[in-house]
């Protein structure tokens, strides 16, 4: 039973990285440093480097600068679009190593299995925000961009204290993105074709009103 519990808790932890780094890397390796110098969390080997104090301090300083950033329209999709080379592989790295004292074969799954997890997280957030963006007001952009780090601090924590519930929230999470990537790719291609349309001085189909029955 103890031996299933540390394999739970590790899987919890790697998933967890993984999850959490696709939406904002910075703020996922702070806090697991954090966590682990002030002796709150026991790292596995393959992640004692997160806790280093110039490791911790890098992450700090970008989150800051992430922090900022994430805030402004336009600038927040930008970020993202040059974090897809960096939140994904990270984020796959994060998970391979959680478990990488249990086998090689365990860390490269989990390398693999995190990879998918923080691209999905990053689609998820990075489309997101191009949606929202479409909005003129920034408020909508402070109120996601608040609301992700609060959920990549509550799910890091729930994963360290509770990996059980955060398993299968994350199963239920997963199926969400099932569900939603696809409605937000749907979204962000119809709002392209109305800014081609737009750029190219010609009318948007989709706007002209329909002519009567009677007419056709």
């Amino acid at each position: 039973m103890e031996h299933l519990e540390q394999i739970s808790g590790l899987l919890a932890l790697s998933m967890g990285l993984a999850w959490a780094s696709g939406i904002n890397l910075y703020a996922t390796l702070t806090m697991l440093g954090l966590m682990s110098q002030l002796g709150h969390i026991e790292l596995p080997p393959g992640l004692a480097l997160v806790a280093d104090p110039m490791v911790i301090a890098a992450a700090g300083f970008m989150y800051c600068v992430e922090f900022f950033a994430d805030k402004v329209p336009g600038i927040d999709s930008g970020w993202d679009g040059l974090h897809t080379f960096i939140r994904i592989p990270a984020g796959a790295v994060l998970a391979g190593s959680a478990l990488g004292d249990i086998s090689p074969a365990a860390e490269l799954a989990a390398a693999l299995v995190g990879g998918g997890i923080a691209a999905g997280t990053h689609a998820t957030k990075a489309g997101s925000r191009l949606l929202i963006n479409t909005s003129p007001e920034p408020l909508s952009n402070w109120t996601a961009s608040v609301a992700e780090d609060l959920a990549v601090l509550g799910g890091l924590w729930v994963a360290l204290n509770n990996p059980l519930l955060f398993l299968l929230g994350l199963g239920l999470f997963l199926l969400l993105l099932v569900w939603l990537l696809p409605r937000i790719w749907r979204a962000i291609r119809a709002i392209g074709r109305k800014l081609s349309s737009l750029f190219a001085g010609k009318p948007d189909e989709s706007l002209r009103p329909s002519a009567p029955d009677s007419v056709r």
